[in-house]
């Protein structure tokens, strides 16, 4: 939806701003404020479900729209959080009095707000958008609290493909090697292969030179023994 900051006047757009200052200060309980500093006119919130209802447990995303000719014609409301209600729309769209023939400009956001939670407690079929939800509510409240229980459930509570924005569980998603951060695991050979691969080539080495020296000993030797008979062979002459 287009923003409407600039078809709103000064004054009004000062008035907004306050008010949703104050209550991102100090929000009614239960709910959270997440205002925007680009948008003025669009407000998003938190609304959790309130205990004894099918909805307790539940985050339920939602915003207010003010329209261009706010505050004499009353916001939108619209909930993000897909919920089973027979006053919400499919489309998220919410119908309470205090959005349409009840609203008045000074009854203010904060109004709104408590309204709408209130809704939740005390749904109202006879203006019922959800016109299933409606007639469950008044025929088979069981069903009904059986179906607004497991939508809240899946879309409210940050479980398997919920949208309320919960944080990630961190076991979530594609995890580290299992010796991704040892150094010791990841550096190929062991550390401690080193030193004895370093002491394998010096014993190697030494093995070497030894081997050297023993041949060097056996050719002098073989050396003076020829020297010695040629000489023993000479006396004889």
């Amino acid at each position: 939806m287009n923003s409407n900051v600039e078809n709103l006047p000064p004054h009004v757009l000062r008035l907004v701003y306050k008010e949703v200052s104050a209550l991102a200060a100090d929000p009614p309980e239960g709910i959270k404020i997440y205002p925007s500093e680009e948008d003025i006119t669009e407000l998003h919130t938190a609304i959790e479900g309130p205990e004894g209802t099918p909805f307790a447990g539940g985050i339920f995303r939602m915003r207010l729209v003010l329209g261009k000719d706010f505050p004499a014609v009353p916001p939108k409301g619209y909930f993000l959080t897909k919920i089973f209600h027979p006053n919400v729309g499919h489309k998220g769209e919410i119908c309470v009095n205090v959005l349409k023939r009840d609203w008045k400009a000074e009854l203010g956001l904060r109004h709104v707000l408590l309204t709408i939670k209130c809704l939740l407690i005390h749904p109202n079929p006879e203006s019922a958008l959800n016109e299933e939800a409606g007639r469950l509510l008044l025929e088979d409240y069981a069903e009904y609290e059986s179906r607004a229980r497991l939508l809240t459930e899946i879309h409210a509570m940050g479980g398997p493909g919920g949208t309320s924005g919960a944080p990630q569980d961190p076991n979530d998603g594609p995890q580290p090697k299992k010796h991704a951060g040892d150094p010791m695991k990841r550096a190929g050979p062991s550390a401690a292969a080193v030193p004895a691969a370093l002491g394998n080539g010096a014993n190697g080495a030494s093995t070497t030179n030894s081997n050297s020296n023993s041949n060097s000993s056996s050719t002098n030797n073989v050396a003076g023994k020829k020297k010695a008979d040629k000489k023993r062979a000479l006396r004889r002459l």
